[in-house]
């Protein structure tokens, strides 16, 4: 290692810790059953042969099967595979408890997703100064509270991005440690695929620029990633992640909320499609009141059984609050459809956004404004009794459409979408 590289990289103390549950749906499932400990198990969308995996097994992955898989493809890998349809109530208990241990060591504690948070141990630095004794803590907390049979991946580092790869580069239950003395060494021994946020196609035109490693990556000069790779400031993002400075840690305006259900059985039947447009609908707009918002625009999105794909998006001149407002808005777009088939997707999302704070409101409440003092108080019953306690009408009967679902790899609720999924 040349001394020139040392000396640009970050020599701070590192002080972000990654914590990765290890195969989290899975695992969790074998905790709760002991019969399943030890054997290759998977959490498919639906226990059917075309479904989806979510999330295999460690043992389950180290036969082959992977993430995305369909389970009859899994299943001819291994005959005796055991398939679980997903049980959010439990995963999302787990999330709780273990955010809840990582809480007990900092305030700043960063969910990424139902199974990863982020601890920031800088505003306690000097209650906490060996992280690696810590991180060692926290694993035999998560075993002893959570359930023996939960183990995790543990990454530290002087920034975000380090700390996401020490969690990722030894599953499982592995804990790394990475500063200005040891980040060259891994990034010799990495790919750009292990590196999070480059996917195929940063890969590829990273490749076209000659960097073919995570090494080439962290020698290209900054104005390199910045004017020819990326041609974009997020090359110079790059250039200071790689060196262990953060550069992730901003904040960005929330542009549209919106939710999408795949279906299990696709339909074209008009009453079937209304009644998943209003809960999606509902879903949307319990969003979108909880981050303060109201919405100019609606945006519909259909994929057909056929793998066609049909969209519309339409600006209202009054501000979109309620559900119903929501909906209404969002029929009428459905009602649009050129052609009707089969629909095997629907995704709704509202955007050109402004905070409840902005809004005109009359000297005297009119109907618009009682409608959204209902909707407030329907949403707090909702949030105290569960999700759909209080339903608009149309809703009813409904119990079994857009089953309960987790969505992960990365907490999209935060970013205004979350996507359920289907087989």
């Amino acid at each position: 290692m040349r001394d020139s590289e040392i000396t640009l990289i970050n020599h701070e103390k590192p002080r972000i810790m990654h914590i990765d549950l290890n195969s989290c749906f899975a695992t969790i499932e074998q905790q709760a059953n002991p019969f399943f400990r030890g054997k290759p198990i998977v959490v498919a969308a639906y226990d059917t042969p075309n479904a989806f995996i979510l999330a295999p097994s460690i043992e389950a992955k180290r036969i082959g099967i992977k993430m995305g898989m369909k389970v009859r493809d899994a299943q001819f890998l291994y005959k005796g595979l055991i398939v679980r349809a997903p049980d959010p109530p439990k995963y999302r208990d787990v999330h709780l408890k273990f955010k809840k241990i990582f809480q007990d060591y900092s305030p700043e504690v960063i969910p990424r997703s139902i199974d990863e948070a982020i601890i920031d141990f800088r505003p306690v630095e000097n209650l906490h100064p060996d992280l690696i004794k810590v991180a060692k803590e926290i694993k035999k907390r998560m075993r002893d509270e959570i359930g023996e049979w939960i183990s995790c991946s543990v990454g530290i580092g002087t920034n975000m991005f380090l700390a996401k790869l020490g969690a990722t580069i030894q599953k499982p239950d592995g804990l790394t440690f990475i500063d200005y003395k040891n980040v060259i060494d891994i990034y010799k021994q990495a790919q750009l695929l292990d590196l999070n946020g480059i996917n195929v196609r940063y890969q590829a035109r990273l490749n076209i620029h000659g960097i073919h490693t995570p090494y080439d990556f962290f020698k290209a000069s900054q104005e390199m990633l910045h004017k020819n790779v990326f041609r974009s400031i997020i090359g110079a993002r790059w250039y200071e992640k790689l060196r262990g400075y953060e550069a992730d840690q901003r904040e960005f305006p929330t542009k549209s909320i919106g939710h999408q259900y795949a279906l299990h059985k696709p339909t074209k039947d008009p009453k079937e499609l209304s009644g998943l447009l209003m809960k999606l609908c509902e879903k949307m707009g319990r969003r979108l009141r909880h981050k303060g918002y109201v919405a100019k625009g609606i945006h519909l999105a259909l994929r057909y059984r056929d793998h066609a794909y049909w969209h519309h998006a339409q600006i209202n001149n009054q501000d979109l609050y309620t559900t119903v407002d929501l909906y209404r808005h969002a029929q009428f777009i459905l009602n649009l459809q050129p052609e009707k088939k089969l629909v095997g997707l629907m995704s709704v999302s509202c955007y050109q956004l402004k905070k409840t704070d902005d809004m005109q409101l009359s000297l005297f409440e009119n109907d618009r404004e009682k409608a959204r003092h209902v909707s407030d108080a329907a949403d707090t019953i909702n949030d105290k009794f569960g999700e759909f306690t209080i339903i608009p009408g149309t809703m009813m009967e409904m119990d079994n459409v857009i089953l309960d679902r987790i969505a992960f790899g990365g907490v999209r609720e935060l970013e205004g979408i979350t996507t359920s999924f289907a087989g």
